[in-house]
């Protein structure tokens, strides 16, 4: 096993109680796949990020949930690179990841460690009738409770997510889901997260992302999900770039989260976030 030191971190947020928790484990060489694994499950929030220092800014980095390694996750990487920023100053940190690198921009801001990751190319998808049918059944929801002027879709920003947007807040006020139900559609679908939107006005999304595949109900912010959405918003034409859009996630689980996603003319999408860390000392 790799020798190294886990810490805990909320992304996010500038709050210990907000945002989401992920588990950052740093050493000198990757743990076995099996130790990974181990080590996620005892830390047990719903992502924890493996790094190991390579040359200068270039770092080697995987993702595991309590109950599987995860291609990529968002929440975790901008916790990583608060980390970084901290013990290493700011940079751009190169994540070589399993789905492509993923520059990592680090800066203090008046004192606040902020961290900008750019995407892999994102890419989307229609989501067939028979995905979304069994996908709503699991949440209890209606075909007329979609957001018609955002179609249901598979995006991907490093990892695949069902998109659902409601046509009424109160959808996502009121989320219960079939939590075996949906894991069994997840897993054989290939999706992380299902990202569940209201759309207050052009630029603020609300969300929810239910997460049974890693072990867990719900993520109070979940990265990926975003650069995934703001992929599709571009590259189907429902956003104008360059565009910045604000999501909240993570207030009806009393974690609130803030996600800022950049939308470039081209290429990935930028997602940013403030961390904390959660450990007393330090």
């Amino acid at each position: 096993m790799g020798t190294g030191s886990i810490h805990r971190l909320a992304a996010f947020t500038d709050r210990i109680d907000g945002g989401n928790p992920a588990g950052v484990w740093i050493g000198g060489n990757l743990p076995t796949p099996g130790d990974m694994q181990r080590i996620a499950a005892e830390v047990g929030f719903s992502e924890t990020a493996f790094i190991a220092p390579n040359a200068g800014l270039l770092r080697t980095v995987r993702y595991y949930s309590p109950k599987a390694e995860v291609s990529f996750c968002g929440h975790a990487t901008v916790a990583a690179g608060v980390l970084l920023g901290r013990t290493g100053g700011e940079g751009t940190y190169r994540f070589s990841t399993g789905v492509g690198d993923v520059p990592v921009a680090v800066r203090n801001k008046n004192g606040r460690w902020e961290a900008s990751l750019t995407s892999v190319t994102p890419a989307h998808e229609p989501a067939s009738d028979a995905l979304v049918d069994s996908a709503l059944s699991t949440l209890r929801w209606k075909r007329t409770d979609l957001d018609t002027s955002i179609p249901p879709a598979r995006a991907y920003a490093g990892a695949w997510h069902l998109v659902l947007a409601a046509a009424k807040p109160d959808l996502l006020a009121r989320l219960d889901y079939d939590f075996d139900a949906l894991k069994a559609l997840m897993l054989e679908d290939g999706l992380t997260t299902l990202q569940l939107l209201w759309q207050e006005r052009w630029d603020l999304f609300h969300s929810r992302n239910p997460f049974p595949v890693g072990g867990v109900v719900e993520d109070p912010a979940t990265g990926a999900a975003a650069a995934a959405l703001g992929g599709y918003l571009r590259d189907a034409g429902f956003v104008k770039a360059p565009a910045t859009i604000l999501i909240r996630q993570g207030e009806a689980m009393g974690r609130p989260s803030r996600l800022r996603v950049d939308i470039p003319l081209k290429g990935g999408i930028v997602v940013t976030g403030t961390a904390v860390f959660m450990d007393k000392e330090e």
